[in-house]
């Protein structure tokens, strides 16, 4: 497999540390003291200094940083048709941190509008980049089930949740049309669900909530394939696996087993970023389900949630390791996640994280030397 065509051996996830003046031009506009041309100035600018740092390190995919959302999901979950975003009674918990209290619920028919804003960040990033490909993250359509399940859709809008899975599904397929459209060829789902998928405690808490738990990841791979099944053959897309990051913590724990024959054999995606940076991750066996010579499998060995750096001879090695049930000319190597999920980041400076993305640069180089 070639490194010309996404992923790359050395990739990112996505998200970036925001600046102090991104911050501050938010926290003014959102208290009513400029206007939205003031805060577009201000991420435009922020954003074209990010790529252009991304691709001065040698990253051949860059995007822009998430830096015009909030949150990795629910900013695009929001400009979905049948989908309002509202304040929760408690936000999500993760280890010994909580987030602000906002959740997503869906009021109406799903469908995906063409005027949702997130094209138009795409075609910013696209305007900006120079020679390396422009990468747009968005949330997996799971994401806007597994959390809220059955509560948070309207039983008069769905009475089935049949229904609002096929829905769900065609949404999406448009969603891949129109950013395909936009000019968009590497595109990239985050997915947290996959890895509760593997938790016993995020199993049980949703076999709480009334969901068959066991059936959740056929679902959810159904609606997947369904919305990539009309896919051009020049759009490369990935799916993001993640344990959850928040402020440098995490939620779910658990190997890929349960969930891998499914996730890696049977979803119709060209490659998984997998979280591999702790052993809340499980070993590598799981890869084997990976079908050879069809697929790849981003290696997240280098942590977002903290600054200092892997010696490289330790990643080096682990790879070697992951290349015993894979082929190594299906690996590749990123970050485990992104650096800032949500516009609060994790605890790290934007110094250490530049010097994170340079490693991953680095050791690509010296382990695939292609």
């Amino acid at each position: 497999m070639s490194q010309y065509q996404p992923p790359f051996r050395a990739d990112t996830v996505g998200s970036l540390l925001r600046s102090d003046e991104l911050k501050q031009a938010r926290r003014r506009f959102h208290a009513g003291e400029s206007d939205y041309s003031a805060l577009r100035a201000v991420e435009d600018a922020e954003i074209r200094r990010v790529v252009a740092k991304q691709e001065a390190l040698g990253l051949k995919a860059v995007t822009d940083g998430e830096f015009r959302r909030a949150w990795w999901h629910f900013d695009f979950l929001e400009g979905l048709k049948g989908v309002e975003g509202y304040s929760s009674d408690q936000g999500i918990q993760f280890q010994g941190r909580q987030t602000q209290a906002r959740s997503v619920r869906v009021t109406d028919k799903l469908g995906f509008d063409p005027e949702h804003p997130m094209l138009g960040h795409f075609r910013f990033l696209a305007d900006t980049v120079d020679k390396a490909t422009p990468k747009m993250t968005l949330p997996s359509p799971s994401v806007l089930h597994f959390r809220g399940g059955r509560r948070n859709i309207d039983s008069s809008v769905y009475p089935s949740l049949d229904t609002f899975f096929a829905d769900l599904a065609d949404t999406y397929r448009d969603v891949v049309k129109h950013f395909y459209a936009a000019g968009c060829r590497y595109l990239q789902l985050d997915d947290t669900v996959w890895a509760y998928l593997c938790s016993d405690k995020e199993l049980a808490a949703a076999r709480e909530r009334g969901e068959d738990a066991d059936r959740l990841q056929h679902i959810y791979a159904e609606v997947l394939n369904h919305a990539l099944a009309e896919r051009p053959d020049d759009l490369h897309v990935s799916l993001h696996v993640c344990r959850g990051n928040f402020r440098s913590t995490w939620i779910s724990e658990g190997g890929y087993e349960p969930v891998a024959e499914t996730l890696l054999g049977r979803v119709d995606v060209d490659a998984y970023f997998l979280e591999y940076d702790t052993e809340r991750a499980g070993g590598f066996e799981p890869l084997r389900f990976l079908p050879e010579g069809r697929k790849q499998a981003v290696l997240g060995l280098i942590t977002s949630k903290s600054g200092e750096l892997e010696p490289a001879d330790t990643v080096s090695a682990r790879i070697a390791e992951a290349s015993r049930y894979a082929p190594l000319s299906q690996l590749c190597l990123s970050p485990q996640c992104g650096f800032a999920s949500t516009e609060e980041g994790n605890l790290l400076s934007e110094a250490q994280q530049w010097d994170k993305l340079r490693h991953v640069v680095d050791i690509a180089k010296a382990v695939w030397q292609d």
